[in-house]
């Protein structure tokens, strides 16, 4: 949160009397806050003592969140370079849920400084809903919890459903609720007609009421006299036991059964069936996988008579229990009286305001089902092993690998054909809150079971290996080389850098991908074998990276770049954001790599520190005196040495390729791209891909618009060499240079802009640095970010003409039009440098474009 405490800023909390004491009594939990003073009360002694409204923003949002349900204890504000602006840091379980605690505790902290009475019930309620709108469900959830117990990744896929993924590209699986993407369609379909059900496992000797499926009242008056009193009433396609009717006795119920079965069919034509009453308990027999791991005793939503209150009251009682919520929120579920429980009541003799005898029960609901108020009781260690058969051949008749089944018998404890029993439905997508949390009884853990189930090799995590490439240039570079190589070595590989995404080199997605959604993206498609992804500063702050660790980080260079962004305005600032990348690497000890700019000192600095796991340098000097411990430790260093890339450890050398043969390196005119060629080498390395297909894919990989576009793009067009790329800083277009000299050898003509969210110097500094390699300079604008009209164009013009350097100067605003006065000023043997956002239709106009030759310049 970026708070700004306006006035307060010059109210710190000791000048406000009360204030902590006030706190202390809206939330009292708060003074288990140990803030850094290191022990219960700490965070009330700081607010005493004196402390700022931005940080006690953070510690109630904090103690909003725990108040709701999400254990989080994590907070730091720190100022910024605003007056009276801070960054206040949270940590949250359910992101909606955090930023709505956040919002309250400006509004709580508000109201204290300025006196008014706080009433936090309204907030609490408001969070809740806020939570249980966005909350997973208890069986979604233990599978959740399960995977990541195991350090598998989840991710939600939509938004308001339950639909998850667990894992990353090929070695994903995904569920939703209790539905895995292994259950059959045929087996969901049979669980979910009731008939069709009957009929297979009634076939295959399982035992199953007598019924039939009526479409007409009558036809359900002669059913129920053809099977015989008590009979059950239920919708032909339903679950959760709405719609049933249970011990149905007469022609009177019987209708009210009829009626209610209809009026919960999921099609207004579909029948309704009329079975047998089987008199027993209620079971639920859990299967997953072909095994059975859980059963559970359910009854019916009851109470219990204690021989004092009415029946109203026990109820409202049984409902004050926080383990019961509203609908799926909680362990169990709120008892509802409706229309059922006063009948069932009624037939019991009963009313709401019957007082019970002491240790009568009044069944309040015709179901045992969790969601209608039902109560559970763990079974598991009490099944005989013939019951437990029956059970798990049920699931593979079926056809599902998740089934819950509805057992209706006097105990699971005694073979089915020595009792009373019956299997009454299956159910496809079986809640599991009755095993995870009985009423009585041990929980079972069903989550572990389905995880197990989906990812069997308990050393899978489900991952995909990742390499994140950060720095201030060359990113997209060494992003797009990365992946071909490993593309080059057989692998189906997923990118995202600026510009798009792409799957296999087939691209999904275009715009600027160089953030967590592109990580998103390409972690969900489910044949990427690898990932590659391109990771910006903007994209670190605004939303972090899109995954939680990555096995090769690369960081390139840190330079001044988009300084004064988002409260970064040092370099030693950029550096920090920047190694978040190595420092999300996995550890040396469970195989991650960082690849770090030897020849970069912010980087041997902030990036040596920050990197977790085992370093490989890259450098330009191979006898760099900052790597002779790293060279004696064994590590491992890729740098230029007579005129190739070699691999150096210890004193071993290995010759990777000719730096002449690497297309994109220009026969050594272009450095920061044998840098990038490098960093790539270094990343397919550490995947483990041999020197040989490391070899094949830097021969291979050149510098067009097909695959690098708008990176070096270089060509020549009717005489005029061409060079396209999209550098738009100053550290970009000094690492050009060398380059540009070496290509151009006749007049130099640039064609440049800059996104305007740079300082007015750095704007400048390029306009200098353009000028100082090009003769004459054309400047556009396309992206004024903030800025008025013209200003942009204006500051690097300026500082091109303050330079003195370049012959001639221009502003034209539109992209197209500077293209076009460059190619006017164009001569053969003239060399063009067009830095441009619209790579595709300016390669296109040049390579159809004539300029004139020496001999008619003559002529003319």
């Amino acid at each position: 949160m970026r708070l700004d405490v306006e006035e307060l800023e010059e109210r710190p909390s000791d000048k406000v009397p009360g204030i902590a004491e006030r706190l202390e009594a809206l939330i009292p939990s708060i003074h288990d806050h140990r803030c850094s003073v290191g022990e219960p009360g700490g965070f009330l002694q700081r607010v005493r003592n004196g402390t700022w409204a931005g940080h006690m923003v953070e510690h109630v949002a904090i103690e909003l969140q725990n108040l709701v349900g999400f254990s989080v204890g994590y907070g730091k504000t720190v100022d910024s370079y605003e007056p009276a602006v801070y960054n206040v840091v949270y940590r949250y379980r359910d992101e909606a849920t955090g930023i709505a605690a956040g919002e309250a505790a400006v509004d709580i902290v508000q109201k204290l400084y300025d006196g008014d009475e706080v009433d936090l019930k309204p907030h609490i309620d408001h969070l809740k809903e806020v939570r249980d709108a966005n909350a997973l469900g208890p069986s979604t959830g233990s599978i959740v919890n399960a995977a990541k117990a195991r350090n598998i990744p989840a991710y939600n896929l939509t938004e308001g459903t339950s639909y998850t993924q667990l894992g990353h590209g090929i070695k994903q699986r995904r569920f939703q609720a209790t539905v895995t993407d292994a259950s059959g369609i045929i087996g969901h379909s049979i669980a979910d007609d009731k008939d069709w059900t009957k009929q297979i496992l009634g076939d295959a000797g399982v035992p199953v009421p007598r019924g039939q499926t009526c479409y007409s009242f009558e036809e359900a008056q002669e059913a129920a006299a053809w099977i015989g009193w008590p009979v059950v009433t239920k919708p032909l396609s339903g679950n959760h036991g709405r719609g049933v009717t249970t011990d149905i006795g007469s022609d009177e119920d019987l209708r009210s059964g009829y009626d209610a079965a209809v009026a919960r069919a999921r099609d207004e034509y579909a029948g309704v069936i009329v079975e047998s009453y089987i008199r027993g308990e209620d079971h639920r027999m859990l299967v997953i996988g072909g095994k059975l791991v859980a059963a559970a005793r359910r009854r019916p939503a009851h109470v219990e008579g204690d021989g004092e209150h009415t029946i109203q009251w026990l109820i409202d009682r049984e409902n004050e229990d926080p383990r019961r919520g509203v609908g799926h929120e909680n362990l169990l579920t709120q008892i509802k009286v409706d229309e059922q429980t006063h009948r069932m009541l009624e037939q019991a003799g009963f009313s709401l305001d019957t007082v019970l005898p002491k240790g009568e029960l009044a069944f309040l609901k015709s179901t045992a089902n969790i969601s209608t108020g039902g109560t559970a009781t763990d079974l598991t260690d009490e099944v005989h092993p013939e019951v437990k058969f029956a059970m798990e051949r049920i699931g593979r008749l079926v056809g599902l690998d998740v089934i819950g089944i509805d057992l209706l018998c006097e105990t699971v404890s005694v073979p089915l054909d020595r009792q009373s029993a019956g299997v009454v439905e299956v159910n496809a997508g079986p809640g599991f809150r009755m095993h995870m949390a009985p009423t009585h009884g041990h929980p079972r853990p069903v989550g572990e079971h389905i995880v197990d189930m989906l990812f069997p090799d308990q050393s899978d995590d489900g991952r995909i290996p990742i390499t994140a490439i950060t720095g201030t240039n060359g990113k997209t570079t060494t992003t797009r080389l990365t992946s071909h190589i490993l593309r080059q070595a057989g692998w189906s590989v997923g990118m995202g850098c600026t510009g798009t995404v792409e799957i296999d080199n087939n691209v999904i997605l275009r715009g600027d991908y160089s953030g967590p959604a592109a990580a998103q993206a390409v972690l969900r498609e489910p044949t990427v074998e690898h990932a590659v992804l391109e990771v910006a500063r903007g994209g670190i702050m605004r939303r972090g990276l899109g995954f939680d660790e990555a096995d090769v980080g690369i960081l390139m260079n840190i330079a001044s770049d988009h300084l004064g962004e988002r409260d970064i305005h040092t370099l030693e600032e950029l550096a920090r954001c920047k190694t978040v990348v190595v420092d999300a690497v996995k550890r040396k000890e469970e195989g991650g790599y960082c690849v770090l700019n030897a020849d970069d000192p912010l980087v041997m600095e902030h990036g040596t520190y920050w990197a977790r796991g085992q370093i490989i340098y890259f450098t330009m000097d191979p006898e760099n005196p900052a790597l002779t411990e790293h060279l004696g430790n064994l590590g491992m260093v890729m740098t230029v040495k007579n005129g190739k890339i070699v691999l150096l450890r210890g004193k071993v050398t290995v010759e990777i390729v000719e730096v002449n043969d690497v297309p994109i390196a220009f026969e050594g005119h272009a450095p920061f791209n044998v840098q990038n060629a490098m960093a790539a080498a270094a990343a397919a390395l550490a995947h483990g891909i041999e020197i040989d297909d490391i070899r094949a894919g830097l021969l291979t990989f050149h510098p067009t618009p097909a695959q690098m576009p708008g990176r070096t793009n270089y060509f020549e067009a009717h005489g005029v060499k061409c060079l396209i790329d999209y550098g738009h800083n100053v550290p970009a277009l000094e690492a050009l240079e060398p380059l540009v000299n070496g290509l151009g050898t006749q007049r130099k003509i640039a064609v440049s802009t800059a996104p305007g969210n740079r300082r007015d110097e750095d704007l400048q500094a390029l306009g200098a640095q353009l000028a100082k390699m090009c003769d004459s300079v054309f400047v556009y604008e396309t992206d004024a970010r903030g800025r008025s009209e013209g200003e942009v164009a204006k500051l690097i013009s300026e500082g091109a003409k303050q330079s003195g350097a370049a012959g001639r100067v221009e502003v034209i605003m539109g992209e197209a039009e500077a293209v076009e006065r460059a190619m006017e000023e164009a001569r053969e043997g003239d060399f063009l440098l067009l830095l441009v956002d619209d790579i595709e239709g300016t390669t296109e106009r040049l390579k159809g474009r004539s300029f004139p030759t020496q001999a008619e310049l003559a002529q003319t």
